[in-house]
């Protein structure tokens, strides 16, 4: 199990600034995935989750390898050739995580699950069926 990421950012300045680039965005969107979720109280509007600790995140202890290459296209938009790498973790990491729990729970028929797919919602699908 791991998570490959191939992204083009065309001429890379320096490596392990991008490699930490990517590593944050792909856990970002691995929490907005699995944990991250604003709850508030029905009757008076009150935000539940408003401190860490009561908002749940993931920790480097949640993740597997993660498998970085880059197939870099100079642009010639620029004198150096450099492209950004702001949200590029992050872009894919929300849909791929997603879409493997969806598939994986498809020969279960359980359909499709909203996000954040957290442990109790994904339990909870499992044991209805």
């Amino acid at each position: 199990m791991g998570y490959w990421s191939v992204e083009d950012f065309g001429t890379v300045i320096n490596p392990r600034t991008l490699e930490g680039q990517i590593h944050g965005g792909i856990a970002q969107g691995v929490g907005q995935a699995l944990f991250e979720e604003i709850i508030y109280e029905q009757v008076s509007g009150q935000l539940l989750t408003a401190t860490f600790q009561d908002y749940c995140m993931p920790r480097a202890d949640n993740f597997c390898h993660f498998d970085l290459h880059e197939n870099p296209v100079p642009t010639n938009q620029n004198p150096l050739g450099v492209k950004g790498a702001g949200e590029a973790g992050t872009v894919g990491a929300l849909p791929a995580v997603i879409i493997a729990v969806n598939n994986a729970l498809a020969p279960l028929g359980i359909e499709r699950l909203e996000m954040p797919l957290t442990s109790e919602k994904v339990w909870r699908a499992i044991h209805n069926k």
